[in-house]
């Protein structure tokens, strides 16, 4: 039977994952607060961060801005689900597209990177 963990993420009692995964105290903190479905959403958030804003891992500043955005996406205060929200595949449909996510929004972005809106249609 799977380690089972309270997700701070999810709102609910679900497996977890079978190690941190990575060391230090950020790592053993998700290991216990953050159950295996929220941190597989963690990764699919992350590339579409790492893609979206051209993050070159290599760089110690782009892994800084990532660690943010995955702190933000599994820990910060608008982290937690909707309520009333229910994982794709369990009892009918997950959260509608575009709700319950945490884009950055250009928060935490390189210089250059995500910060210009969009010009305004008239």
């Amino acid at each position: 039977m799977p380690r089972m963990v309270h997700c701070v993420k999810l709102g609910r009692e679900l497996p977890g994952l079978e190690k941190p995964p990575f060391p230090g105290e950020l790592g053993q903190r998700i290991f216990e607060n953050i159950s295996e479905q929220a941190w597989e959403m963690w990764q699919a958030q992350s590339r579409l961060i790492i893609n979206h804003y051209g993050l070159n891992l290599a760089d110690p500043d782009a892994r800084q801005v990532l660690r943010q955005q995955m702190e933000e996406f599994l820990f910060g205060d608008t982290a937690r689900m909707p309520e009333g929200w229910v994982p794709e595949g369990q009892e009918g449909k997950g959260a509608p597209a575009g709700k319950g996510g945490n884009a950055p929004g250009g928060k935490g972005a390189p210089a250059g990177k995500g910060a210009a809106a969009a010009p305004a249609h008239k």
